[in-house]
């Protein structure tokens, strides 16, 4: 339904989280390196990721090489603190990628700049600094399958 690209994650139980979540909504994961983890069918089998073999996993070695498997236009959103769009003012379409950034810099600055019109946040208040980035994942997906639920009941 929508795919999830997370772009060089640290924390390997956020990972998780969004993995379990993917499942559970029909939506690829993909996961740019370098990770800040182990993702081998021992270390993911030890972490007691038993849905993981359920997962659509797609692992890139870089976002060069995402993109130049990927064409990408109005299907694209960059979740990040650093714009005022909110992503409840986006509108998602059935495959597009959403996009996060690690947990401890968020996404390159530079692919902000090349993609400014497709910056979304999530509103905080000035107390917060950021979400927890499966969180932030949850959010920003479930928005995406409420503006495609027609389409996406399909799949239940």
């Amino acid at each position: 339904m929508f795919n999830i690209v997370l772009v060089t994650p640290q924390i390997p139980n956020n990972t998780g989280t969004i993995g379990r979540l993917c499942v559970n909504t029909g939506s690829s994961l993909h996961l740019i390196k370098p990770l800040g983890f182990d993702i081998t069918e021992k270390a993911v089998r030890r972490a007691g990721l038993d849905y993981w073999e359920k997962l659509d996993l797609h692992v890139w070695e870089n976002l060069d090489d995402f993109f130049a498997n990927h064409k990408v236009s109005d299907n694209i959103h960059f979740a990040t603190t650093k714009t005022d769009k909110p992503y409840f003012n986006s509108t998602f379409k059935s495959g597009d990628f959403i996009f996060f950034g690690s947990e401890t810099s968020g996404l390159p600055a530079d692919l902000l700049a090349k993609f400014t019109d497709k910056n979304i946040t999530i509103p905080m208040t000035k107390e917060g600094r950021s979400l927890n980035l499966a969180v932030s994942t949850g959010i920003i997906l479930y928005e995406a399958i409420k503006q495609n639920f027609i389409e996406y009941k399909e799949l239940m």
